[in-house]
């Protein structure tokens, strides 16, 4: 079940409703509702983490995801702000990344992008023609379950190219993706309790020596 949280984020990747009022008792709510976003995205993230292999790729043991999955550090996760393809190229800020999409229910952006960046690594023609296929039928065609958001004319050049498939099938759908993501969801990425979390330096506390 999903947490009373998340049902306030808009279906198409809004941020959430920040016209809640002041005083102690809303301060309160938001503190709690804060905790509860923290929780929630964590135990999302996990998940990312433990299921981040790559498409036809075995899966390895614990121990291996435990030694490439480290927690960045604060200046690590810093790095992410300066450049879209940064937060993309860090296996940990991908995962975090997708836990986010996942909260404002638009993760199909992101896993339409991934499924392009290992369809163009393929190159045998009967696998090219397979994943070709099952990304129009995921992702590109009217009613599709992961159905991502681009124009008519596009998904009909996709459908013709298809049925040939080459490396190219899908590259301008995923510019496209690519530039929504970039210019939506990551601003509002940045700006999140979870990353803002990972951002902060701990704070070293000295107790006076007793005397």
């Amino acid at each position: 079940m999903q947490s009373a949280m998340f049902l306030a984020v808009q279906h198409d990747c809004g941020p959430m409703d920040k016209g809640a009022g002041t005083g102690p008792k809303n301060e309160e709510k938001r503190e709690k509702m804060k905790r509860t976003l923290l929780k929630d995205w964590k135990s999302r993230l996990s998940y990312f983490l433990q299921n981040s292999s790559s498409p036809g790729k075995p899966k390895t043991g614990k121990k291996s995801k435990q030694q490439t999955f480290i927690k960045p550090s604060p200046e690590e996760a810093q790095l992410w702000s300066e450049a879209f393809d940064e937060l993309l190229a860090s296996k940990y800020g991908l995962a975090a990344f997708r836990a986010f999409l996942k909260s404002e229910y638009c993760e199909e952006n992101i896993e339409f992008w991934l499924a392009c960046e290992d369809f163009k690594k393929t190159k045998s023609p009967q696998k090219l023609s397979s994943k070709a296929k099952k990304i129009y039928t995921d992702f590109i065609e009217k009613e599709a379950p992961k159905e991502i958001n681009i124009d008519f004319q596009t998904k009909t050049l996709i459908a013709q190219n298809i049925q040939e498939a080459t490396s190219g099938c899908f590259t301008t759908a995923q510019k496209r993706v690519y530039s929504l993501m970039e210019n939506n969801s990551y601003p509002r990425f940045l700006e999140s309790e979870f990353y803002q979390d990972l951002c902060k330096k701990p704070q070293i506390t000295t107790e006076p020596h007793a005397t």
